[in-house]
Order: structure tokens, then sequence, then C-alpha cells
């Protein structure tokens, strides 16, 4: 493993990736920081927006490169308005966002800051059991893929992914049996194609339904005689 030639930066996210729910394994976060350490003038972002909502320990990288930031978004845990991020990083690159935020929105809204704030001191959510609902939903719906012959794949967070043959006519097909998903094309550049199933809003009845769906919508239907 190693950096391109010309690559200045390396973002990650460790846990909870989007769209595939993959999340780095100890072997992989030595090899990674391994990787920084011959290259300690590359830029680190560490992207941990499943903070608070995924059950896998987050496995920093950071402490290798001159230039680094991690950064956290409550938008998982607490509600996708809540579109805030807590960042922190040496004081170059602090000093660097900053100055660029003063340039653009200048300063996120107070309102939202004491609010996220409150929900944080009163304990609003549990993340363990957050963590732990979200987990057995996605668990729930690989296993019931599993069943019917699909492969799903998800580690953390509350995405699925199931690579398909053709995605146009997997999605077209899913939202005739009434369920939607997101196409891989927006998420790939060189991946096989795939679809994007999300569990945050299935309850446990819908798990076996929406496997039977794509199971269906990922098998090529049956070709039809016309003599």
């Amino acid at each position: 493993m190693r950096c391109a030639p010309g690559a200045r930066a390396l973002v990650v996210t460790a846990r909870a990736q989007n769209p595939t729910g993959a999340a780095v394994s100890p072997a992989r976060a030595e090899a990674l920081r391994a990787v920084l350490a011959a290259h300690p003038d590359t830029l680190l972002i560490e992207d941990d927006h499943g903070h608070g909502v995924v059950d896998l320990p987050l496995l920093p990288l950071s402490g290798h490169t001159s230039r680094w930031a991690l950064v956290r978004s409550p938008a998982k845990g607490y509600g996708p308005d809540l579109r805030m991020a807590v960042l922190t990083g040496d004081p170059v690159t602090v000093d660097r966002v900053q100055g660029r935020q003063r340039l653009g929105p200048g300063w996120v809204s107070h309102l939202l800051q004491r609010t996220l704030a409150t929900l944080w001191g009163e304990g609003a959510i549990d993340p363990a059991e957050v963590a732990r609902s979200y987990g057995a939903r996605r668990d729930g719906l690989i296993a019931a893929l599993a069943e019917r012959g699909v492969e799903g794949r998800g580690r953390s967070g509350m995405n699925v992914w199931v690579p398909v043959p053709d995605e146009t006519g997997a999605i077209a097909r899913l939202l005739h049996a009434g369920w939607a998903a997101a196409p891989g094309a927006r998420f790939r550049l060189d991946s096989a194609p795939g679809v994007r199933l999300t569990v945050s809003s299935l309850a446990a009845a819908d798990l076996a339904p929406l496997a039977a769906a794509v199971a269906a919508a990922v098998r090529p239907p049956a070709a039809r005689r016309t003599d």
C-alpha cells in the first residue's frame, strides 16, 4: 500500500462508510498509518460522520502527519437538519478552515449550536442503543437477503450494498414493487454495479418483504418466446 504520486491529501471514513457500510479494521489502520508515516506532508482528513450511531470503535490514523483534521457530524444521530460538525486538527489546518468559513457562510446558526449542545448535555439519545438498533436492522436485512441467495454487504452504519448486474433495471423493478433504493453509479468510479439500501426507516417487519423484492429485482426476467 502506498500513496499515488502527486497525492497531497487522504480522506478516510473509518466506519459507517457510505454506501457500503465498510469499516477500517485494526490491520488496515496499521497499514494506513505506515503509509502516512512515510508521507508526513500529506493532509489527513478523517470523516467520522457515524459517531454516535456505530458500535465499532474509531481507529484514528492521526499522529503521523503534520497536517490533519478529524470531523464529526451530529446529523446521523440527532437529525439531518442539524447541519453542523465538530472539527479538530493541527493549528494550521483549523485556522485555514476558519478562514474559508469567513469567506463563505460566515458562521453556523447559534440556535442550532445551542440546540445540539443541549441535546449532548442532557443525553437526549443513547448512542449504544441507537447503534444496536441500526445494527440489528442492517444485519437482519443482510441475513434475509442471504436466505434468498442475494449478497448484501454492510459491516457498520445504516446502509447495505447489494451488487447487481444492472442498476437501472434493479432500481426500476424495486420502484415498481414499492421500494426506493439509491443507484450505485453516484457513489462509484471503478467498482462493479450495485444499489444502496438504507435501513434507518425500516421496521423489523419490513426486512423480509424488502429482501424478497430485492431478490426479484436483481435477477433478470426470464426470456420470452415469440414464436
